[in-house]
């Protein structure tokens, strides 16, 4: 390989490195930083002039080129995935007041690993009805041809959202591509509601967590009003230095804010009943790893907790727990199935577990738990069905195919294949052969140890060729996120993107560099290899002292006269 090639890779890697640090769509950078790019790259000597004249421009070409290629791509891949493709989505208003709407895909790849990719962060102008949500990401959606892959979507609480899905349920209902119907389409952000359970009962602060706020005032972490999580956080690390404050309070008679014993008694229990919301949210805001079969568990305990706070001799967690009982209550009633149906792919729970919770919450036989059941049930004949007419579907284009071959056989080989095709037969009318089904076997398979750890999809892709229609089931429900978590994680990048000294960048150019930089990061193996060889051209500087100290002279003067100018 010549110098001229291995610079232009060093070239191409250094600038796939610059789009990873936001750097592409600066005027100049700084002064050190050229002038180690100069020696770094040798390619940079030869077209340093000529990015003078253009940087701008054609950083915008570039990184346009590379979101274009890599959209052809990334289609492809959501086209060929073995599993359906979840979706979660949130608006977001830039520092200028422009809207962009956020789309995140969330699937399981051939080698049973889940998947997170940006597919849009699109300009998105008010209004933000739901009629206009629906359009805009219905338009999103057959862009990217996936229209009959979906399995499910994932929005926050927003009453325009209740009548987007509507809209897109209905047409998608019209396609006959979603699965069961489309019951199971539409999940609401479980960690926004969690966080609007937690503020409906925070609305009253207790003079012990006001005197904590004072405490930590100057020294420690303090909250913030509108974050309930940055008060558990404020008041979990009060209670560890609790002994210093006590000590304080005794030495400096100025320290007057310290809660008394019993006071620190009722922060104590504060901190307790909101650890488990804080865990729990920590759970849920997960996008590496299947999160729709912690929802039941981490929900359950929580129902548990609130019971037990609701009927408290505290009066001020009384208080608080029939605060939040009541917005809890609201949802529990009306959530989605398939987060409960999810835990039965969790070889550790399974359908006892449901079975248990509702036993505990409303005594045996619920009605609840017949309808969770029943969902399960049909919805696993929905999958089974689905793989017969696929079945059937392959075996008839392959007898097709050697219709030929079966024309030119003799009279007796032409018998001999009718008889074992009649053999075929035989086995599959055999009344006996299916009459448990791969569900039923699953469940009355012994549970695993509650307390181990298991990869779920690991676990799945070991069981895919003993449960094959279950597995397939498993794979779509598993991608299933309970939070818009991933979606929202693009807006702290855009809110990078688009700040006080950068905000005129066109939407396209925005959501080339959001989706750009989302999809390179994915590619961990071809990221090393980059930083690798940047680094190696790095460590490999044969720099002149004198040629250097013309050259940072000049750089230098350069950047006076961009000062000056």
């Amino acid at each position: 390989m010549n110098e001229e090639t291995e610079d232009c890779r060093s070239g191409l890697e250094l600038g796939r490195w610059l789009r990873f640090q936001s750097l592409v769509t600066q005027f100049r950078v700084s002064i050190c930083l050229r002038l180690l790019l100069y020696f770094a790259v040798p390619i940079l000597k030869r077209v340093d002039c000529a990015e003078r004249r253009g940087t701008r421009n054609t950083a915008k070409a570039d990184i346009k080129k590379l979101h274009a290629s890599h959209c052809v791509r990334l289609r492809g891949e959501l086209l060929k995935c073995p599993s359906r493709i979840c979706l979660t989505s949130d608006a977001w208003t830039s520092i200028v007041t422009d809207g962009y709407l956020s789309l995140t895909a969330h699937y399981v790849d051939s080698k049973w690993v889940l998947q997170k990719r940006i597919l849009n962060f699109s300009e998105f102008p008010p209004p933000h009805t739901g009629v206009a949500i629906a359009e805009k990401l219905s338009g999103l959606i057959k862009t990217w041809g996936i229209e009959r892959k979906l399995f499910s979507i994932t929005l926050d609480n927003a009453s325009s959202n209740d009548v987007c899905v509507g809209l897109l349920k209905n047409q998608f209902r019209l396609m006959n591509s979603l699965v069961y119907d489309g019951k199971l389409f539409h999940l609401r952000c479980c960690a926004h509601i969690l966080n609007l359970i937690v503020q409906d009962g925070l609305k009253q602060i207790d003079v012990a967590v006001e005197k904590v706020r004072e405490c930590v005032k100057k020294a420690l972490m303090q909250d913030v009003p509108t974050r309930w999580n940055s008060t558990y956080m404020m008041l979990s690390c009060a209670l560890y230095y609790r002994l210093a404050f006590s000590h304080l309070s005794l030495s400096d008679s100025n320290f007057q804010d310290c809660p008394s014993s019993d006071e620190w008694e009722r922060v104590e229990k504060m901190c307790s009943f909101l650890k488990v919301f804080y865990d729990a949210t920590l759970q849920f805001s997960g996008s590496l790893y299947p999160t729709s079969n912690l929802y039941f568990p981490q929900i359950f305990g929580i129902h548990l907790k609130l019971v037990e706070e609701k009927n408290s001799p505290d009066e001020y967690m009384k208080k608080i727990a029939t605060q939040m009982w009541n917005k809890f209550n609201k949802y529990w009633a009306d959530f989605n199935v398939l987060l409960a149906i999810a835990v039965v792919f969790d070889p550790r729970y399974k359908l006892s577990f449901i079975d248990f919770c509702y036993k505990k919450l409303y005594g045996e036989g619920s009605s609840q738990f017949k309808a969770i059941e029943s969902a399960l049930y049909e919805l696993y004949d929905e999958y089974v069905q689905a793989s017969k007419n696929s079945t059937t579907s392959d075996s008839t284009s392959h007898q097709g195919s050697n219709d030929n071959v079966r024309q030119s056989n003799v009279g007796g080989e032409s018998s001999q294949n009718n008889i074992l095709e009649e053999f075929d037969k035989y086995d599959n009318d055999d009344p006996g052969s299916n009459t448990t089904s791969q569900l039923h076997v699953y469940l009355l398979e012994p549970r695993a140890k509650r307390t181990s750890s298991i990869n779920m999809l690991e676990f799945w892709k070991a069981q895919q060729y003993r449960y094959p229609e279950l597995a397939k089931l498993a794979m779509d429900i598993l991608c299933v996120p309970v939070s818009t978590v991933a979606s929202e994680s693009a807006f702290s990048l855009g809110g990078r993107i688009l700040n006080e000294y950068r905000s005129s960048l066109k939407p396209d150019v925005v959501e080339a560099l959001v989706c750009s930089r989302d999809w390179l990061f994915g590619e961990k193996v071809g990221l090393n290899v980059a930083i690798d060889n940047l680094t190696q051209n790095v460590m490999n500087l044969n720099i002149n002292e004198d040629n250097t100290e013309v050259i940072l002279k000049k750089l230098v003067l350069e950047e006076e006269m961009r000062i000056v100018a």
